[in-house]
């Protein structure tokens, strides 16, 4: 059970620090960023497909969490290194 809390919040953590990434990156409002927001958006349909196929495949809560852990920490470290 630990784990699960331990999980959850440091994906509320680390979600807000890529969420202020983006938001940096928006704020230019050069070509940068409206092709950060295309990715931004493509990525959330990937994540709903991803998530419902993994919880129709009979994942737990525990293995979704950790699958937008990785994709949150894939975001963050392309945008830091940009």
């Amino acid at each position: 059970m630990f784990f699960s809390f331990y999980s959850t919040m440091m994906l509320g953590l680390e979600s807000g620090n890529v969420i202020g990434l983006r938001m940096l990156k928006l704020s230019c409002g050069d070509s940068d960023a409206l092709n950060e927001m295309h990715l931004m958006m493509g990525e959330k349909v990937n994540a709903m497909v991803e998530t419902s196929a993994n919880l129709l495949a009979g994942g737990s809560a525990d293995s979704v969490v950790d699958q937008y852990r990785q994709h949150v920490a894939a975001n963050a470290k392309r945008l830091l290194i940009r």
